[in-house]
């Protein structure tokens, strides 16, 4: 017998479609059904075979389900946890696949009071910025973190059916609070986001655009590269986490001022020490090493 016997995914592009390979590829759900606003994505997904069934209303979807995925955009999450309450009955585990905690957790209280011991938020922290089922593969979540946010009253059966789901797909699971989560993301994730979509914005507006990027080379490419991610989910992220990404942003805009004005001054040994931790920094994490930033 599967792990998980009926999975239900709402929303099987990257994410949700990376979830059901995964979980194909360790043979450890029997079927998967999708759900979703538009039928065109779920007839590719079910061509492609990353589902097994397309759902026409949650009542049909929901029936018999082990697992329910929410992995659409967070911003809507709460019009998706209205259409599901009614149908949601006991014995059926619901996670999700939100970059944003604190918001997603807010809708699932308002619509899921009846059931909250079988609710358990998560985060995987994989993607790419290609989006779209097409995009998905089985072994997006090897050896990535997935963050569990368990609710005060999420039973334990069902954050662990959560963990060994996402552990089947080979994930890392740990666990953090909905407040840290937003706070962490808000910095490693959500800011570099929001700044690489603001350059190459910047940088498109400009009278001599097509020069700039036809000169464009490795570096700019790597400092770009999230720039081509999904700009609803992004919107809805960078939105949801707004109090904790604008403390983010000043903080970095403080920073910004500080090279400014080694730059005015020309001092070149502040900016190369500044270059020099920021190296060390960066190597010791791509190494796995502690990131030891003191002089």
């Amino acid at each position: 017998m599967p792990l998980v016997e009926k999975l239900v995914i709402c929303g099987v592009g990257l994410i949700g479609g990376s979830f059901a390979l995964g979980l194909k590829r360790a043979q450890a759900v029997g079927h998967v059904v999708g759900i979703g606003r538009r039928r065109e994505p779920l007839e590719r997904a079910l061509a492609l075979g990353v589902i097994d069934e397309i759902a026409t209303d949650w009542a049909e979807a929901l029936r018999d389900a082990d697992l329910v995925l929410l992995a659409a955009p967070v911003g809507q999450m709460d019009t998706i946890m209205a259409a599901m309450a009614p149908h949601l009955r006991d014995g059926t585990v619901v996670t999700d696949a939100g970059s944003t905690k604190r918001d997603v957790v807010a809708a699932i209280r308002r619509h899921f009071g009846h059931c909250l011991a079988q609710v358990v938020p998560a985060h995987p922290i994989a993607g790419a910025e290609k989006s779209g089922v097409e995009a998905a593969f089985a072994d997006l979540y090897v050896k990535r973190k997935v963050v569990l946010t368990p609710l005060a009253e999420s039973r334990g059966e069902a954050v662990e059916f959560v963990r060994a789901a996402w552990q089947a797909c080979g994930a890392t699971v740990v666990d953090m609070s909905p407040q840290e989560h937003d706070q962490v993301f808000a910095a490693v994730s959500h800011l570099p986001h929001l700044l690489a979509f603001g350059l190459v914005d910047d940088l498109a507006q400009r009278d001599n655009a097509e020069l700039l990027f036809s000169h464009a080379a490795s570096g700019f490419r790597d400092f770009t590269r999230i720039a081509g991610s999904h700009p609803e989910m992004w919107r809805d992220i960078c939105v949801a986490n707004r109090v904790a990404l604008l403390a983010e942003l000043d903080a970095y805009l403080d920073e910004m001022a500080r090279l400014r004005a080694m730059l005015v001054a020309g001092d070149g040994p502040a900016l190369e020490a500044v270059f020099e931790r920021a190296r060390r920094a960066r190597n010791a994490w791509a190494e796995g090493l502690p990131v030891q930033t003191a002089e």
